[in-house]
């Protein structure tokens, strides 16, 4: 158990958030969630012991150990990689160094004898006879290859390491972990085998994600940090999501009668328990959701973007069609004979284990790029708009502010006009005067966003949207692509929002594409029919 007591911490004299009194129970996951900036990294570092809190306490039993989730991908460069995983349980690697080092000793004693006795008693304990064989397990169970454990950290890609330092956190089976984004860049098998690690996981797991479908899959509570408080709700991502909305309505209409507000949030209530889940903490889960009280309810200050996309005219039958498309980059072809037709109304994910072929992909039909084979044709009535992966193009160098760059892409070039725009971008006040090239990463996805919705395209074609965004934000673009009445051409890690958005799935393989008429989840079960 980890108990935080009386806790607030203080930047620049101003509480980031204050007066936190929470118990994290063992058999739980709890996602940690906040707009950009409300600490939700600071809150984990404070967990972990990394910083001090302004006033207050953590208070964790002295047997429970914690695991955390390393942010810094060189820090272990000079270590192998079953050395960097076994270091996730610190005493464990300590003992095994410490009774190498003795039996290596050309003069070994008595002495020497006894202590490596008690060296391996306590090696034994803690499990270090089983230790390669649990970091294989984990490694591969993450994507990668047991061969790789005898490999060194720096000669590993960014996407092995990621998955190295999770393995690490993994290792040990310790009491607590801790998770900053574990999700970030695992290919989908890795993502499914951690929800289920935590789903069995029996100690206390803390995680900051902006994937919504993992936290809706491994949470059993939601930790918010909003309003400069921190507090905790049963349930999972979903039920948080849909009840703040559901009480901010409320919360809105004073006039509501008391008896009717009750019997609206025990109707809701009532009917997320009825949801099923693959998890096995799905039944405690429903427990707790059927002894909440409705003073328990969230309500949230943050906000939500208005993301949505109109279309000049109606695009007629004739969309996209690709023929033969071939592609090298770099030496290495990732697109190779690559052939299909955009029908009217699709919306399709495209997918492919090289994300470069992707990206290539995209550039070509927006005559970014040329083929080295093959062709691809748009119908007449088509208009396309572009979400680049990498926008840097708009921004870099460019003295413009917010307002003058938007007013670039509009013929409505007004300052009203355009502040009332941004202003439901979330670009308020003085906002609107900041210079383009100083934004943030998600303040220049908005842009781009509203640069888009100023074209009325109906065909959009958007290379990793949601990248950078917040959770508020991602579900602004999750909502406004779900109601985008014309085609779609995307790449996403997201899995609810391609699980929410797409029609049909692309895959691009190392020869032609895989072309599936179904939704994200219905081409996940029928690619395991091929394995």
């Amino acid at each position: 158990m980890i108990t935080v007591s009386d806790l607030s911490l203080n930047f620049s004299g101003a509480n980031l958030f204050s007066n936190v009194n929470i118990k994290f129970i063992p058999g739980n996951c709890y996602g940690v969630i906040g707009a950009n900036g409300a600490g939700k990294s600071t809150f984990l570092r404070i967990l972990s012991g990394e910083l001090e809190p302004s006033t207050g306490n953590v208070a964790i039993p002295a047997n429970m150990r914690m695991s955390v989730l390393k942010q810094d991908h060189f820090a272990f460069d000079a270590y192998t990689v079953l050395d960097t995983i076994i270091m996730g349980n610190e005493r464990l690697y300590s003992v095994m160094k410490e009774k190498d080092a003795l039996y290596m000793k050309e003069d070994f004693s008595d002495e020497d004898g006894i202590k490596a006795g008690e060296l391996e008693g306590e090696f034994a304990e803690m499990g270090g006879w089983e230790a390669e064989s649990d970091a294989s397990r984990i490694i591969q169970g993450l994507g990668l290859g047991a061969d790789i454990l005898d490999a060194n950290m720096d000669s590993l890609s960014g996407n092995e390491k990621v998955k190295v330092l999770l393995a690490q956190a993994l290792f040990g089976k310790p009491e607590i972990i801790l998770l900053d984004e574990p999700t970030n860049h695992l290919d989908i098998q890795a993502v499914e085998w951690l929800e289920e690690f935590i789903m069995d996981y029996d100690g206390t797991v803390i995680v900051v994600s902006h994937d919504r479908y993992f936290l809706n899959n491994v949470c059993t509570h939601i930790v918010d940090i909003d309003f400069g408080k921190i507090r905790v709700y049963v349930g999972n991502y979903d039920f948080w999501y849909e009840s703040s909305q559901l009480m901010q309505r409320l919360l809105k209409d004073q006039n509501k009668k008391k008896e009717e507000k009750a019997k609206e949030l025990q109707n809701f209530i009532a009917r997320f328990s009825a949801n099923k889940s693959k998890s096995k903490q799905a039944t405690s889960r429903k427990k707790m959701l059927d002894k909440l009280d409705i003073e328990n309810m969230p309500a949230s200050s943050r906000k939500y973007p208005w993301v949505g996309f109109q279309i000049d005219r109606e695009p007629g039958k004739e969309i996209l069609s690709v023929e033969h498309l071939s592609k090298t980059v770099d030496g290495v072809k990732v697109l190779n004979d690559v052939s299909f037709r955009v029908n009217k109304g699709d919306k399709i994910a495209f997918v492919a284990d090289n994300e470069i072929a992707m990206t290539t992909l995209f550039k070509i039909l927006m005559e970014e790029m040329e083929p080295d084979e093959g062709s691809f044709k748009w119908g007449v009535s088509t208009s396309q708009s572009y979400f680049p992966k990498d926008n840097s193009e708009f921004f870099n160098g460019c003295t413009l502010n917010i307002c003058e760059w938007l007013q670039q892409y509009t013929e409505e070039i007004t300052e009203t006009y355009i502040r009332g725009f941004l202003g439901r971008m979330l670009f308020s006040g003085d906002d609107i005067y900041k210079e383009v090239q100083v934004l943030s990463g998600g303040e220049k996805v908005r842009c781009m966003l509203s640069k888009i919705m100023m074209f009325g395209s109906n065909v959009l074609v958007m290379d990793q949207p949601t990248n950078h965004l917040d959770l508020e934000s991602i579900t602004a673009v999750n909502n406004g692509l779900i109601d985008f009445k014309s085609n779609l051409l995307f790449a996403s890690h997201d899995h609810q929002f391609m699980q929410t958005v797409a029609n049909r799935i692309i895959e691009i393989r190392e020869e032609g594409v895989l072309d599936r008429l179904s939704t994200y989840d219905e081409y996940i079960e029928y690619k395991k029919t091929l394995a």
